[in-house]
C-alpha cells in the first residue's frame, strides 16, 4: 500500500461556493467565453521523453465498444474493438457511432465552445442512453445517445479549460475545469439551455465522478482528491467538500470507477496509475495487471471493461500532432488481451468503454 493521507475536515465558511449564479451567453461577447483556447493538457517538458510508442498496426484481442474525443475530427467516435482496423473505408463496421454539436441538430448557442472534445463518457437515466461530454473550449453536454438530440448543453467559456463532464441523478451535470480551476454543478436538470451552477474551487480540476452508494461526487486536481457532498435544490444546487485526500504523486489526470470493485476509483497522474480504497483512504498499486500500467506514466484515461476485466487506456503518443493525444487505445488483460487499435489522424485526449454504470 502507499501512503495514506486522508483528512476528514470540518465545514468552514468559504469552503465551498454555494450560491448559483449564471454566466453569460458567448454572443454576449463574454471575456471568458472569447478568450484563446487553452491548449488541453500539454506534457511538461521533463516528462517528454515519456511519450507512448506502441505498436501502429493492430494487435491482439479486444471486445466491446469504445467511445473516444477525436480532437483531428472534431467529433465523438463509437468504435468497436472486436474489428482490428479502424482505419476509415476499410471496415464499415468498426465505426458504430461519429457525432458533433451544430446549429442544424439544436446546439447553435453552445457551438462556438466546440473545438477540442476531452471528456466522453456514457450514462443512462431510465430507458434512455446519453453521451457526456466536456470540450477544451467550453463546451459541456449531455447528448442522447444514438439519436445526437440535445437533452443540456452550456458554452462555459475557453478560459476554463473544461476537462470533464458527468451526470447527476437529479439530471444535472457536474464539470471540472483545469485552467480554471473549479468544480461546477450545472441546473441542468431546468432547462437545455439552463447556465445557473454553484462552483467549488479545486487547483487543476481534472475529473468528476458521482458515488451512488455513498451519495458524493468526487474530484480530482493537480493533487488532491476531494469528495463533495451535492446539497441544494435541483434548481439551486450546493457544493460542500466532505473530506479530501493529497494524491500519492503530482498531476491528477483521470477518475473513473473500478469495475470490479466499488469500493476503489481509478486515478492516474502524470507518473503512474494507482487504485483508491474508499474505505481505508490508501492508493495501492496491488490490482490486476498492475506490472503493465503501474508505472505508466501520462495515462489520460484508464478503465476496467464490466464484464471481461480488460483494461483500456490513453496516453499521449509520439509523432502525434499535440503532446496530450493518441491515435491508438491500448488494452491490457492476459496473453493475446494486450492489444491495440488505432484509428490513423485521430487525435484522442480520453477513449473509454462504452460502459452506462457508474460502479
Amino acid at each position: 500500500m502507499l501512503r495514506r493521507a486522508l483528512r476528514r475536515l470540518t465545514l468552514a465558511a468559504g469552503a465551498a461556493i454555494t450560491t448559483a449564479v449564471t454566466i453569460a451567453a458567448p454572443a454576449g461577447a463574454s471575456p471568458a467565453a472569447l478568450s484563446p483556447a487553452p491548449p488541453t493538457d500539454p506534457v511538461p517538458g521533463h516528462l517528454r521523453h515519456a511519450l507512448a510508442h506502441p505498436p501502429g498496426h493492430p494487435t491482439g484481442w479486444a471486445h466491446g465498444l469504445v467511445i473516444g474525443g477525436d480532437q483531428g475530427g472534431d467529433r465523438i467516435v463509437v468504435m468497436d474493438s472486436r474489428r482490428r482496423d479502424w482505419t476509415q473505408g476499410v471496415d464499415p463496421r468498426a465505426q458504430v457511432w461519429s457525432w458533433a454539436p451544430t446549429a442544424d441538430n439544436g446546439y447553435a448557442d453552445a457551438v462556438p465552445g466546440w473545438g477540442a472534445v476531452s471528456d466522453v463518457r456514457v450514462r443512462t437515466a431510465g430507458r434512455r442512453t446519453f453521451v457526456l461530454t466536456g470540450d477544451s473550449w467550453g463546451f459541456i453536454g449531455a447528448v442522447e445517445y444514438p439519436s445526437g438530440r440535445r437533452l443540456w448543453a452550456v458554452n462555459a467559456g475557453r478560459a476554463g479549460n473544461v476537462h470533464a463532464a458527468e451526470l447527476l441523478p437529479d439530471g444535472n451535470v457536474a464539470a471540472a475545469a483545469s485552467t480554471g480551476g473549479w468544480i461546477r454543478v450545472y441546473a441542468a436538470s431546468q432547462g437545455p439551455t439552463a447556465t445557473a451552477y454553484t462552483e467549488f474551487r479545486l487547483k487543476g480540476g481534472h475529473g468528476v465522478l458521482w458515488d451512488p452508494r455513498r451519495e458524493v461526487l468526487w474530484a480530482i486536481g493537480d493533487d488532491h482528491l476531494v469528495a463533495l457532498r451535492v446539497g441544494g435544490t435541483p434548481s439551486a444546487p450546493t457544493l460542500t467538500e466532505v473530506y479530501r485526500e493529497d494524491l500519492p504523486s503530482h498531476g491528477g489526470h483521470d477518475l473513473a470507477p473500478v469495475q470490479s470493485d466499488r469500493d476503489r476509483l481509478w486515478i492516474t497522474t502524470n507518473t503512474g496509475v494507482y487504485q483508491y480504497d474508499k474505505t481505508t483512504g490508501d492508493f495501492t498499486t496491488d490490482f490486476r495487471h498492475t506490472d503493465s500500467v503501474a508505472e505508466t506514466p501520462l495515462v489520460k484515461a484508464i478503465g476496467d471493461h464490466p464484464a471481461t476485466g480488460q483494461l483500456l487506456l490513453t496516453r499521449p503518443k509520439q509523432g502525434c500532432a499535440t503532446t496530450w493525444c493518441t491515435d491508438t487505445a491500448e488494452f491490457f488483460g492476459q496473453g493475446p488481451m494486450n492489444a491495440t487499435r488505432t484509428l490513423p489522424t485521430a487525435q484522442f485526449y480520453k477513449a473509454r468503454w462504452f460502459a452506462p454504470t457508474y460502479q
